[in-house]
């Protein structure tokens, strides 16, 4: 049994290549996998230790009864010469054979497939990486401590719970990133639970230790006082508390005095606690972006809400949609987004997604200034490159954009696959190169990306929208669906109102695939018009 578990440890893991595991949802389920086998593995070491144990106890029952009809009377015992042969043999042979048994390591095949498998886990850069997912899905979707430590999100089917410890890894993760704002939170909610009796091995002392400092940090002076008072009840000998203690007084002290030296006004002014600060990564439009991932983007008026139309599209009359034309959507009127439905069928979904999976790696972007492709942190997703010759299907997929866009995909980028990862998102962002990033496609020699097509591979329990924060539009992942728009205006001009962003994943798993179409070769099939903005 054993050795068939470590075969499987040396096969399991070769689509396991790409480090980044958090990034990719779908390369996360073959470590569901790997678990079980490791599971398994276990379940034989624990069997054969009891196996061990059980000839053990055997030989110890053996003996106990012999030695205690042998110590009623030894001499008798031991004068029959077949217990005196015996007993010779018991310590000179039996006892040394026990004795190996007793030393016998149960656990070489457990520790091998374990040392096997090891190399493909996940690393710290994967559990800071899920770690500040949740965070993240927290600021987006406004959930509170206590809703994602219950599990209580929308759309699960296996709800889980965060423990003591959880909550206390979460807040050390935004401690070292001295994000105290998020450490207070998840401190708070380890205590809470601590409070409530959960049992961990994390005690109220440390959990206080950190959230004193964090609550200080965001300028809660009074706040940080009496927690580092209540963790000294616990803990009179701690040292930092000790010295954060003085040190607290001391600032009150000091502003106490120039509160007296100020005028009438503000004499009785107190600390004021700051607020969530400024994130490194601040979005101009961050808080219309999250509102339009919650659902709660502006609304269009009833006027231009009639002017969106459903339709049969037969690609300005090709043959291969006339008699079954593609069903299109409105989504918004400007820029233009255009839902396709049942565009592409399960079974294409589930071998364009088998071809990507292998080539799966982290998505990158490109270096406005430097043009070198690089990881960022508000792109979490694996991306994969398939080509046209390489299989029928993505051949008849690209064709198939072709014909119903009327756009030359000659041209065009290959098409790309992409899986999110825990809380996968890409944040506000343009598809087109802008005027003061004129060698973005330079080596393509194909001009602008002059429209985007992007296939919606797989339903999503809950987030993972496409929103539009210029314009306020978003647009939900539906299985089989595509959606549509122009980059360009027909002039060549940039549409800036096309800046778009994938909303965090909250549950759930997304597939998406997409073609980025170019300039070159659209020449005659989207002529220019005199306005620059048409």
């Amino acid at each position: 049994m054993i050795w068939c578990i470590l075969v499987v440890g040396f096969l399991l893991p070769q689509s396991l290549a790409d480090p980044g595991f958090f990034t990719s949802i779908g390369q996360m389920t073959d470590l569901i996998r790997t678990e079980k086998d490791l599971v398994t593995s276990l379940k034989d070491y624990i069997k054969a230790e009891e196996d061990k144990l059980e000839q053990i106890k055997k030989w110890a029952e053996k003996l106990d009864q012999l030695t205690s009809t042998a110590t009623k009377d030894p001499e008798g015992f031991v004068g029959h010469p077949v217990n005196a042969f015996k007993l010779m043999k018991r310590l000179n042979t039996e006892w040394s054979e026990l004795e190996n048994l007793v030393l016998k390591d149960m656990s070489d095949g457990f520790i091998s497939n374990l040392t096997i498998q090891r190399q493909y886990f996940p690393n710290d850069e994967d559990q800071v990486g899920a770690a500040k997912a949740l965070l993240r899905l927290q600021d987006t979707y406004n959930l509170d401590t206590d809703t994602i430590s219950k599990g209580d999100l929308p759309g699960v089917k296996h709800k889980s719970f965060l423990t003591v410890e959880d909550c206390f890894e979460l807040g050390k993760v935004a401690y070292t990133e001295a994000d105290y704002y998020h450490t207070e939170l998840w401190m708070e909610q380890a205590l809470r639970q601590l409070d409530e009796g959960e049992v961990s091995t994390i005690d109220k002392v440390s959990v206080l230790d950190y959230l004193s400092y964090a609550v200080y940090q965001q300028g809660d002076l009074d706040k940080a006082l009496l927690l580092t008072k209540k963790l000294l009840e616990l803990d009179p000998e701690h040292q930092r508390a000790n010295g954060n203690l003085k040190y607290f007084e001391y600032i009150m002290a000091k502003e106490k005095d120039a509160n007296k030296s100020a005028s009438d006004d503000q004499s009785d002014q107190k600390t004021t606690p700051k607020k969530k600060g400024v994130a490194a990564d601040y979005l101009p439009e961050r808080q219309k972006y999250e509102m339009l991932c919650r659902g709660e983007g502006i609304k269009m008026t009833p006027r231009r809400q009639k002017k969106l139309f459903c339709r049969y599209h037969d690609g300005n009359r090709n043959p291969k949609f006339i008699l079954a034309p593609a069903k299109q959507e409105d989504e918004w009127d400007k820029p233009r987004i255009i839902r396709f439905h049942d565009i592409i069928s399960d079974a294409e979904i589930e071998i364009v997604k088998d071809l990507a999976k292998p080539r799966l790696r982290r998505a990158t972007i490109s270096n406005p200034i430097t043009g070198d492709l690089e990881t960022v942190h508000y792109r979490i997703s694996k991306s994969a490159w398939l080509s046209g010759y390489e299989n029928p299907v993505v051949s008849r997929i690209n064709m198939r954009i072709q014909d119903l866009t009327g756009l030359d995909v000659s041209t065009a980028e290959e098409l790309q696959v992409a899986n999110y990862g825990v809380g996968g998102q890409y944040e506000p962002h343009f598809d087109f190169a802008r005027k003061d990033e004129p060698d973005a496609f330079k080596e393509l020699g194909t001009g602008n990306r002059i429209a985007t097509w992007l296939f919606y591979m797989s339903d999503v329990s809950a987030g993972g929208a496409t929103v539009f924060p210029e314009v306020g539009a978003s647009v939900w992942p539906k299985k089989g669906t595509a959606v549509f728009w122009y980059n360009l205006f027909a002039s060549g001009e940039g549409d800036y109102s096309t800046r778009h962003a994938a909303c965090p994943v909250l549950v759930g798993n997304k597939w998406v695939s997409n073609k980025w179409l170019h300039e070159r070769g659209q020449e005659f099939r989207r002529p220019c018009t005199l306005s620059e903005l048409e």
